[in-house]
């Protein structure tokens, strides 16, 4: 399990070796064919600000040698509002008063006839975390109704147990994301005073019963602005690193949620601004060539617009955040507000506009 080697690396003596890295250090790492951990912590450094535009460049060649001229659209289908926990920076927390619903297997039909009709052949399903209204049995039978419809599908939801995972997967579940909201134990039992989420140790461990239940892919990522963002994903890099050996048969994606206005709202304890967000998307590329990044529609337009030949692979479009967002219930509460509201064909249309392709499935439908 990941928890040994999480337990051999103490927060502050990362956070110190990180902002301790010099202008010596980054030009080692640029330097490097195959960079290291320590060489990704000179990269997300403070240190490593000032070659931004050196990190950029070899940042564009390495996507483009593994995944071309592409970007992979996505979007999530929201399937419930239901959750137990309480979470200090999540619209859909037991403590939010807002209205719930869950959505019924026509409503869940309607709204994948919806996500097909925007021109989408995979989809991602999201839940709030609540055991007895969306649990394993409804999340069977949502992949039952979805399967025919789209060639992959891929959960973001409760960590479940590795038999919950091992029944799913012969229904069509192809990948899973699991956020670990951030690595800092205080200040995750911090943000997570209520309910299963705030087991630190089961939501740790739970990339590791997804690659024992034998699944396609894993998403990783940490909500950046709960803590020091380049301490948060040194961790999400060296979690990355022991699950890419030990399960070298899954694929991996990186995602970068920042933190977001919600109902009911949560500053933001560290803030990253956009050339920071870049700096962590070239490090990432530059740490390792094959792993897929993407961004959502959290981000500002202009920024996606800008973002598109700097690392990424995925970007999400069109997306609602709330139960029946595109065709049951426009109206009802999103989880978090959405910065780029662009249709997905706006979307295909920009990344035309700066040579790429939009896909519109998996990557590993088109790289098999």
């Amino acid at each position: 399990m990941f928890t040994s080697i999480f337990e051999q690396h103490k927060w502050e003596d990362i956070k110190a070796a990180i902002y301790a890295k010099t202008k010596a250090d980054v030009e080692q790492a640029l330097h490097n064919q195959r960079r290291t951990l320590d060489d990704f912590a000179a990269l997300i450094s403070p240190a490593a600000a000032a070659f931004l535009p050196d990190m950029a460049a070899i940042s564009h060649e390495l996507t483009l040698q593994r995944f071309g001229n592409t970007m992979q659209l996505y979007i999530p289908m929201y399937l419930s509002n239901e959750c137990q926990n309480i979470c200090t920076y999540c619209g859909f927390s037991l403590d939010n008063k807002i209205r719930r619903k869950t959505l019924s297997s026509a409503e869940i039909v309607q709204e994948a006839a919806a996500i097909k009709g925007m021109g989408y052949n995979h989809v991602l399903l999201v839940t709030g975390e609540a055991h007895q209204q969306v649990g394993v049995e409804y999340f069977k039978k949502a992949l039952q109704l979805l399967r025919p419809h789209f060639a992959n599908i891929s959960m973001e939801v409760q960590p479940m147990d590795e038999t919950d995972y091992a029944e799913l997967i012969p229904l069509g579940l192809h990948g899973v994301l699991v956020y670990q909201e951030t690595y800092h134990q205080d200040d995750y039992r911090k943000h997570h005073p209520k309910g299963r989420k705030s087991n630190f140790d089961y939501r740790l461990q739970t990339p590791d019963r997804l690659g024992q239940a034998g699944i396609h892919k894993i998403g990783l990522g940490v909500l950046i602005g709960l803590e020091d963002w380049r301490t948060d994903s040194f961790f999400t890099a060296l979690h990355l690193q022991y699950l890419e050996k030990k399960y070298w048969q899954t694929r991996y994606s990186i995602s970068f949620p920042r933190l977001r206005p919600f109902s009911g709202g949560l500053a933001p304890k560290v803030e990253m601004n956009d050339r920071e967000l870049v700096q962590l998307i070239c490090a990432y590329r530059l740490l390792n060539q094959d792993i897929e990044l993407s961004i959502s529609t959290r981000e500002e337009e202009r920024f996606r617009n800008h973002i598109v030949k700097l690392g990424v692979t995925a970007m999400s479009a069109g997306s609602r955040t709330n139960p029946g967002g595109y065709t049951v219930d426009r109206q009802s509460l999103e989880q978090f507000e959405i910065s780029d509201e662009r249709s997905a064909a706006e979307i295909a249309a920009m990344l035309r506009n700066q040579g790429y392709e939009p896909v519109w499935k998996d990557w590993d439908q088109v790289f098999s």
